[in-house]
């Protein structure tokens, strides 16, 4: 049992990364639609859609950065100072537009300052998500068990790239989740706007590619080695196939949002089985940054056993109660 604890609990982190990309993706892809509109009663809608789940999609953030913490402590070493700003910019942006979204409802005059809030605060935690992504995928400067770079060595043109691809990315999830959750003219405006951050997307995923073989990026290389990654990419492509005549047709409301959610998942997928066996690409692997046998033992049952499972029924819970259409006329406040 001992001996497959540092892989049992690599799986449990990257399982709570994936739920949290999905759920905080969606809420914060509303939260960036909402900018693009000035309509106060779509906005209204577009918040109450996302009013009884945003808070706690954030817990699996914090199970994530518990999680590294006590179990990989090398890996949280190296990254740490690697994305102090991301980071910071990252906690402070959640902040934001966990405090515009109660206190917009308490001013009218005020107002504009936490739409704007809300909005940017959106915009700004997705991007650095994106671009601390796309600095991995590029490589960070690792020697031995320590970071050797500058502060803004995580901000290179291609992890701007994938901060820019991200917004997208959680705009489209944003777009289907309103298409699930909401009637009328939100339902309709949210509609329209599938195919367009579809296309979005899929041209950043090109310019993606296209850069990463002309650069030569280690993760490419990954492909030749295990042909079966192409699996994860196939996946993709079917769910967007199946998304794009979906939104055409316009019969589902949850086929939409299903099939932005695999997306992200054969993304994940893909992303993280590139990487395996490593946890910082390509310097430190998931045996090297375990924490001590002892130490992965106790939060196995202490956490892995109790805390996780009452996470995951407390958030199924809430999406079961709350499942079903926001109504035009009736608002969170």
């Amino acid at each position: 049992m001992e001996a497959h604890l540092p892989l049992i609990w690599a799986l449990i982190l990257g399982l709570a990364v994936l739920i949290y990309v999905t759920l905080d993706g969606f809420d914060l892809g509303v939260g960036i639609l909402f900018g693009t509109t000035r309509n106060e009663t779509a906005r209204r809608n577009m918040m109450a859609a996302i009013a009884p789940v945003w808070d706690g999609n954030e817990t699996w953030l914090v199970v994530v950065g518990a999680g590294l913490y006590a179990c990989f402590p090398l890996v949280y070493s190296v990254l740490l100072p690697a994305f102090y700003l991301p980071l910071t910019l990252l906690l402070v942006a959640l902040i934001l537009r966990g405090v515009a979204f109660e206190f917009r409802y308490k001013t009218v005059r005020g107002r504009w300052i936490w739409d704007w809030g809300f909005f940017l605060g959106s915009l700004l935690a997705t991007f650095v998500q994106g671009a601390a992504v796309g600095a991995m995928v590029g490589e960070l400067p690792v020697v031995g068990d320590r970071f050797v770079g500058g502060s803004f060595e995580w901000l290179t043109p291609f992890a701007v790239a994938c901060g820019i691809g991200l917004v997208f990315g959680y705009m489209l999830l944003g777009a289907t989740w309103l298409v699930l959750k909401t009637e009328g003219d939100v339902h309709t405006w949210a509609r329209r706007r599938i195919l367009p951050l579809l296309a979005a997307v899929l041209m950043f995923l090109l310019i993606a590619t296209i850069y990463s073989l002309a650069s030569d990026l280690r993760i490419m290389g990954r492909y030749l080695d295990r042909p079966w990654l192409f699996v994860f990419p196939a996946l993709g492509a079917v769910a967007t196939i199946v998304l794009f005549f979906s939104a055409r047709a316009g019969r589902s409301d949850c086929t939409p949002f299903a099939m932005a959610a695999l997306i992200f998942l054969s993304a994940f997928a893909t992303m993280a089985a590139s990487f395996w066996p490593y946890m910082v690409p390509f310097t430190i692997t998931i045996a090297d940054a375990a924490a001590p046998p002892q130490s992965l033992k106790f939060m196995f049952y202490g956490a892995g056993i109790v805390v996780l499972p009452v996470i995951l029924i407390y958030t199924a819970v809430v999406y079961w109660v709350f499942r079903g259409k926001v109504r035009p006329d009736v608002e969170y406040h």
